[in-house]
């Protein structure tokens, strides 16, 4: 006798259905069913580094692997010689001093601890303070803490800064958190130091906690050195700025980064990693060190790599009269799209027509309508000529 088995649904928490579409899944759906055509895909749309990390961090990663100490598990929280070196090339290239052992967090990648900070401060009912357009993972977090956003629109006309001034008063009476991202990704804004001395002003009046992004901190242009957060008197008071090793040091794929700033908010977060992770694999850790007290030649060399590529895509624009501004920083463009288009049938044109990729400014907000980002990641030549190809399109 057969036995009639009912189907079995698996109901996913609520927090699941909540989180929001992961917008670069989608567009690297788009892009790989346009090279699976056979066609000459020049991939702009991403921020993925195309360089390789330099060779005496490579060597040193090779050398640690084979330590035995590090096929043990590492101390929960990292291991101090590079909690130290964090330490150091703050110190070295900004002048601020932090304790590593109370006021650094070694994190999985910027990323990682970009949504867990929401985790940490934010409760359902809760509001976080969120650049339009901005990084979309920021949303992540907010969304897995089951709290909302309240964004702060970044416009052309105020340099792509937020407007404390114009922020929703309901809103921020229910506003814990903050994220600021300079250089910015992606209009590739800079901020100054009044900036931040505003910043720091804003959050001890409304008890903000700042979450300063500066995944792009060490590629700044035109003779011009990004600012830290951390530099602005007050500011390891009310908040963390989040570096990652990815961009400066060609490290995407070895996801290290850290949060540096105040002591508890690194408590917390080291307190969350200790329930989801046990630190990163010590050859790692160890490579990563050497990174950043090592020599600093290469960081000199990749950023004006991309300030040259920088001024060879706005040679290009120009010649096709595509008018915009340069960035001062990051390795992104934010160029605004031709009259009668949105920013996603911009994009959707120049893939399905010139095979270029470029990231529709929209999925990183409402206010990235208009815009598309493009991102300095591959050579010159190519470089030229992706913009040479959609020139030919005959729109500008």
């Amino acid at each position: 006798m057969e036995t009639q088995v009912s189907e079995h649904v698996i109901k996913p928490a609520d927090r699941m259905t909540a989180l929001p579409t992961q917008f670069f899944a989608k567009l690297v759906g788009k892009a790989n069913a346009q090279a699976a055509k056979g066609r000459d895909v020049i991939n702009l749309g991403q921020g993925n580094p195309d360089q390789p990390t330099p060779p005496h961090i490579v060597a040193k990663m090779q050398e640690a692997s084979a330590n035995p100490m590090y096929h043990r598990y590492p101390p929960f929280s990292g291991y101090s010689f590079l909690k130290e070196a964090v330490a150091h090339r703050y110190k070295e290239d900004y002048g601020v001093e932090v304790d590593p052992a109370t006021e650094v967090a070694i994190l999985f990648g910027g990323k990682t601890g970009l949504v867990e900070i929401s985790q940490c401060l934010l409760n359902p009912g809760d509001v976080c303070l969120v650049p339009d357009p901005g990084y979309p993972d920021y949303w992540s977090g907010v969304a897995l803490s089951g709290a909302e956003m309240s964004f702060m629109p970044l416009t052309a006309d105020n340099r792509f800064l937020p407007d404390y001034n114009a922020i929703d008063q309901e809103a921020l009476k229910r506003a814990k958190l903050m994220f600021i991202n300079y250089p910015n990704n992606p209009t590739g804004a800079v901020a100054d130091s009044k900036f931040y001395e505003e910043t720091v002003a804003f959050a001890r009046r409304t008890g903000v906690v700042v979450a300063s992004d500066f995944a792009y901190g060490a590629i700044g242009f035109d003779g011009k050195k990004p600012v830290s957060f951390l530099q602005t008197p007050g500011a390891k008071e009310v908040g963390v700025e989040f570096y990652t090793l990815s961009k400066t040091y060609n490290m995407a794929g070895w996801r290290v980064g850290f949060a540096i700033g105040n002591a508890q908010i690194v408590s917390l977060i080291n307190l969350i990693q200790d329930h989801y992770y046990c630190s990163l694999f010590g050859g790692i850790q160890e490579a990563a060190a050497l990174a950043l007290t090592g020599p600093q030649d290469c960081v000199a060399e990749l950023t004006a790599r991309y300030e040259s590529r920088r001024e060879a895509v706005f040679g290009a624009l120009d010649r096709i009269g595509w008018k915009a501004d340069r960035p001062g920083g990051s390795f992104f463009c934010w160029l605004p799209v031709p009259e009668g288009y949105t920013s996603e049938s911009f994009a959707d044109l120049v893939l399905e027509q010139a095979d270029v990729v470029v990231a529709p400014g929209n999925g990183f907000g409402t206010h990235g309508e208009g815009y598309v980002r493009l991102g300095l990641l591959t050579s010159e030549e190519r470089l030229i000529e992706a913009i040479e190809r959609i020139g030919k399109l005959g729109i500008f």
